[in-house]
């Protein structure tokens, strides 16, 4: 893992996950050092990455949400080239090795819906992304069972919003949580 984003998520492991501009003002304002950018379009990307910076943060951006941009490989180097992002979350395995190519931090995001979902992850022991993150992340179960299978560190986002709920997926191996509810941002 980045060693950046491993001593961040030590100090902190609230990352604030943004889906519009208020996110945005409000996880300015948060004592979060990781953010996960979830919107906006391949005007408006630069701009929003550098508020963040300019914050003292580290961006991250989904690249898969950003309007205008494709599933193509060229879109992280847009990222790389054109804004201040540290680092992505896709989806995708291409983009995902791309940013590696590039040294960039690599998230890759898994929709745990059933065992054919989970069962995939064992895949992603060879792309060696710097974190998983499992969604939703309200599973213990399976954050301890992701953990183990693929000796990666684990994120866990989506529908979290209670402390107690946070508390459990750390407990269960989570190195972090994301989040869009800015309470949890305060926690």
């Amino acid at each position: 893992m980045d060693a950046g984003l491993y001593q961040a998520l030590q100090r902190n492991p609230i990352i604030a996950a943004i889906r519009d501009d208020a996110g945005l003002e409000g996880c300015l304002k948060a004592d979060v050092q990781i953010v996960f950018v979830l919107y906006g379009d391949i005007c408006s990307i630069g701009p929003i990455v550098s508020r963040i910076k300019d914050a003292g943060k580290t961006a991250i951006v989904h690249a898969d949400l950003i309007t205008g941009l494709s599933g193509k490989e060229v879109c992280v180097d847009f990222l790389r080239n054109s804004t201040r992002a540290d680092g992505i979350i896709s989806t995708r395995v291409n983009m995902i090795q791309r940013a590696k190519e590039l040294q960039m931090i690599t998230i890759f995001r898994v929709f745990v819906i059933d065992s054919m979902a989970l069962d995939s992850l064992l895949s992603v022991k060879n792309l060696r992304p710097d974190a998983i993150d499992i969604l939703p992340g309200l599973m213990p179960g399976i954050i301890r069972k992701v953990r183990a299978l693929t000796g990666l560190p684990v994120l866990a986002g989506g529908l979290i919003t209670e402390k107690q709920e946070v508390l459990q997926a750390l407990d269960a191996g989570a190195l972090a949580i994301s989040s869009t509810a800015s309470a949890v941002w305060q926690m």
